[in-house]
């Protein structure tokens, strides 16, 4: 096994130290979600927190970590009897994004269990992270269906495995500790939620600390063990300075005044629910046994508020976690009571919460470098799509000779119509088309592939019933042969790669039309972000077209490139689809199994070298030929149309829809799914 760095080598990144820390402390703090850039040291941390953890007690032999004084009566290795157990180092169990359900929570042997009713399980990891720490990188791109396993976990701290009737349960407590890259996708708010506390880190800015960084960690890559050797005092420091605070932790005293701050500061920011007033007391009283005190002060609340409410508090989905500390401050100078003074008379009415000689213990050992607060993220705020009124800015009409605009501002966004690929594709889980999956409605049976996963009961006894009496059977008992065995198809939802390609030129500019046509696709990406899609982003004007954005998980930075999106020029529309045709050529080697859905955002006019309408008609049927599904968004206004966008999605194989069309609450057409022949099919809407 590898040396682990040195958690006391790490330079800046206060917070993140911190929050890690304190979860050491108490692990009913709910754990740890790390967010930050590329490079900042996010898996360093978590894999360096796991040398600091003290020993656990567990019972010899049992492959749960059953705690030897009060062991889990439903432990699948068990009964136990209380007694002496042996101590071991606490676990740190890696959670790779592509697991598959068995690895997670564990196999059933479903041939033993039918045959010989035996319950033969082979443990998960959610079992090996049982009193240890659950560490999962890029949890933000963990599939859909391995979510919903960790949200029933750490809900009932239980780990259940299924097999048509036949069920294992087994304790499963543990740390939680992520890391993200926000630039790669955002979380389920149900995931998110569950994280205790929540970080922003970045590299620091000041030449003098990335020195240090460089040299330690060229240092360790020289020589892992001598490096962690000189930093062994510190760690034993620390690790002594954990366990103590651990038998504080059950002597410190939250007093009414710092409950009273901890909810008004929670109805203040306006978070979901009761979580976030208990994992801000529970926070609150670990920074105070951090700090070597039994009362909670003021202080110790604030820091907590900032640990544990960025990703609560109520956001639209592309803005940046984070809290305004102004407000913050106001909120607890507001609601602090006399009761955080000491209490004069020694009756014990006193809250002893205030501020106070002694405090700031709670706080990081040093001030955090600048970018890895919690509101790290506000700077990048600015440049998230606004979704007020529409700007004046770049809405004026073109200027002669096609001269580029300023950026128009979007709309304000709206809930769009449902628009899915056609068939049945096998891609990653998502919530937009129909698709063959792990989990879903069960439609059919199958002969197994490699592992079984999904039984399919009645056609594994059709298929053995036959063979009973050839077989021998004698007892109750159903004698099933591997060749018996049934897997259960089952149809869900994927996700696609939502490619918009947006017409930038001056004729989309003029009438004021940007705006719209902006808030209409800063529409269509909250739906994709719903759905769990990929995006990417193609522009074109003047005399070509450009790839705004790659194909990527992160449809908020997509949002912010269509924000930036200056307009005019003409309308090189065949580059445009040609543009989308390189990128979806590349996509396909990439990741074959995830179906495209181009949506082009124009008015239909071709501008600019020789023949446009025709070499747009051509790059369109190109994209039609491979089967590619498409939807016109068409932008054209006024009373007098040319309906050129209608002709452009008759090339494409696709149907052109209006913006009014778009809408979900619209009665003007009713989108339902894209087919590779026709393209979209348009139901009309009813009116009741």
């Amino acid at each position: 096994m590898s040396t682990p760095y040195p958690f006391t080598a790490l330079v800046g990144q206060d917070d993140l130290r911190l929050a890690l820390l304190l979860n050491a402390v108490s692990p009913a703090v709910g754990g740890v979600l790390v967010r930050g850039e590329k490079g900042t040291a996010k898996s360093t941390a978590v894999r360096a927190l796991s040398a600091l953890m003290p020993e656990v007690e567990v019972v010899a032999g049992c492959r749960f970590s059953c705690a030897p004084g009060a062991p889990d009566p439903a432990c699948p290795d068990g009964p136990h009897e209380t007694g002496p157990g042996t101590s071991r180092a606490a676990r740190m169990v890696e959670l790779p994004v592509g697991a598959s359900e068995d690895r997670l929570v564990g196999a059933l042997d479903i041939e033993r269990a039918l045959a010989e009713g035996v319950k033969a399980f082979e443990p998960g990891l959610l079992a090996d992270a049982h009193r240890g720490i659950l560490y999962v990188d890029e949890v933000n791109l963990l599939h859909d269906h391995l979510v919903d396993l960790l949200l029933d976990a750490a809900a009932m701290g239980a780990s259940y495995v299924e097999r048509e009737g036949v069920s294992v349960r087994h304790a499963a407590r543990f740390l939680l500790v992520g890391t993200m890259n926000p630039e790669e996708g955002e979380l389920r708010p149900q995931l998110l939620d569950r994280f205790g506390l929540t970080v922003e880190v970045a590299a620091s800015r000041e030449p003098d600390q990335r020195v240090e960084v460089v040299k330690r960690r060229l240092a360790y890559d020289d020589d892992p063990e001598g490096f962690a050797g000189k930093w062994e005092q510190e760690e034993s420091a620390v690790r002594a300075r954990i366990v103590a605070a651990r038998d504080l932790l059950p002597s410190v005293r939250l007093g009414d005044a710092a409950l009273r701050q901890i909810a008004a500061t929670c109805a203040a920011f306006e978070v979901d629910g009761m979580r976030a007033d208990i994992v801000m007391a529970r926070t609150a009283t670990a920074l105070a046994a951090w700090a070597g005190r039994t009362d909670v002060l003021a202080e110790d609340v604030r820091q907590a508020a900032l640990l544990a409410l960025p990703h609560r508090r109520r956001r639209n989905p592309f803005d940046a976690p984070g809290l305004d500390e102004d407000k913050l401050d106001d909120t607890l100078e507001e609601f602090g009571g006399q009761d955080d003074e000491p209490d004069p008379d020694g009756d014990g009415d006193g809250d002893g919460g205030g501020d106070g000689p002694g405090g700031g213990g709670g706080q990081p050992p040093q001030d955090a470098p600048e970018g890895n607060g919690p509101d790290a993220g506000d700077d990048q705020a600015a440049d998230i799509p606004a979704q007020g009124e529409p700007s004046d800015r770049g809405e004026q009409k073109a200027p002669a000779g096609g001269g580029e605009q300023a950026a128009a501002r979007a709309s304000e966004p709206f809930r769009t119509k449902m628009l899915s690929v056609p068939g049945l594709g096998e891609g990653a889980a998502g919530r937009r088309s129909r698709a063959r999956t792990e989990h879903g409605r069960t439609t059919g049976a199958r002969r197994p592939r490699g592992a079984l996963t999904k039984l399919h009961l009645a056609a594994t006894v059709q298929a053995a019933a036959p063979h009973q009496r050839a077989r021998g059977r004698s007892g109750p008992g159903l004698v099933v042969r591997r060749d018996d065995l049934r897997q259960a198809t089952r149809e869900g939802r994927e996700g696609n790669l939502v490619l918009f390609v947006v017409d930038a030129s001056g004729s989309m500019a003029a009438r004021q039309r940007m705006s719209a046509v902006k808030g209409a696709v800063l529409s269509l990406l909250l739906d994709a972000y719903q759905r769990r899609d990929k995006v990417g982003l193609v522009t074109f004007r003047g005399s070509s077209a450009d790839v705004a954005l790659p194909p990527t998980s992160s449809v908020d930075a997509a949002a912010v490139r269509l924000e930036s999106l200056p307009t005019g020029g003409r309308t090189p529309l065949s580059a445009g689809l040609l543009k989308a045709h390189d990128v979806l050529r590349v996509e396909r080697l990439r990741d074959p199994a995830r179906r495209p859905l181009v949506v082009v955002v124009t008015d239909g006019r071709a501008t600019g070298g020789p023949e446009p309408v025709a070499l747009a008609g051509r790059a369109a049927r190109l994209l039609a030929a491979e089967g590619t599904a498409s939807v016109v968004v068409d932008c054209e206004s006024g009373p007098v149309r040319l309906g050129l966008a209608g002709q452009l999605a008759g090339e494409l194989g696709g149907t052109a829809v209006t913006l009014d069309e778009l809408r979900a609450d619209s009665i003007a057409g009713l989108v339902k799914e894209v087919r590779q022949t026709q393209g979209l099919q348009s139901n009309s809407g009813r009116v009741a």
